[in-house]
């Protein structure tokens, strides 16, 4: 799939925003937002290597988590009421969290970063099915298309490059641009502006470059996407 149809696809969710006032639609984003703070924790610090800080992280994970299943099987929330396929997702994500946490006992980070990745694509699925977006989903669709990005060789596609780096750059600009339209819950506290905004100028260097030509300048751009991204993932994403 390309960079545009997985872009496209993501984009359908927008029409409907999540709600913003109390009740029970509201609360149970709240929870789920908090057991994926979690998530977020493990998945970055198994990246950085840090094994008993992705252990703990992923303890408090699959102790919200556990929690949630077992509220939401027995009274599912409004928005997830009719969803089909919800305790296949409490099962799917309990297991690859158990499976990160032996890959991380026994010292293999990579993998169990790599697992745990699995876990993003099944708690983004219940907003998808329910036809709901927030922060993280969109922090997702944005993922997806830069890590395309930064796995293509550009170099291959000869005199292509220059046309496919602009409209590259494009579709992760537009992305870029939901996410400082529609800020996380917790954008009021003092870290977020300045992750945000980095992140945002990382894409915009790119876009810059490629829209230029300078196909030298927008791969290094190219280069310098995943951290700022990262950093904005770990603590708001």
């Amino acid at each position: 799939m390309t960079t545009f149809t997985r872009t496209a696809a993501a984009l359908v969710a927008l029409a409907i925003a999540l709600p913003a006032s109390a009740g029970p639609v509201a609360d149970a984003e709240v929870q789920l937002r908090d057991a994926y703070g979690a998530y977020r924790a493990a998945l970055f610090l198994s990246n950085a290597g840090k094994a008993p800080e992705t252990a703990a992280a992923l303890a408090k994970f699959t102790a919200a988590w556990g929690g949630i299943a077992s509220q939401w099987g027995a009274n599912p929330p409004p928005q997830y009421a009719d969803d089909a396929a919800l305790g296949a997702t409490f099962e799917k994500v309990s297991a690859l969290a158990a499976k990160a946490g032996e890959q991380v006992a026994a010292g293999h980070l990579p993998e169990a970063h790599e697992t745990l990745e699995g876990v993003r694509a099944e708690i983004g699925g219940l907003h998808e099915r329910a036809g709901l977006i927030g922060f993280s989903d969109r922090m997702n669709a944005y993922h997806a298309a830069m890590e395309e990005v930064l796995s293509r060789d550009y170099a291959a596609l000869g005199a292509g490059a220059v046309e496919a780096l602009a409209g590259d750059a494009a579709v992760l600009d537009y992305l870029a641009g939901q996410i400082a339209a529609y800020p996380a819950p917790e954008a009021a506290q003092p870290e977020y502006a300045p992750l945000a905004e980095g992140f945002v100028q990382s894409v915009k260097a790119f876009k810059e470059a490629a829209d230029r030509g300078d196909t030298e300048a927008a791969l290094k751009a190219r280069a310098g996407l995943k951290v700022p991204y990262s950093k904005l993932f770990a603590k708001f994403g």
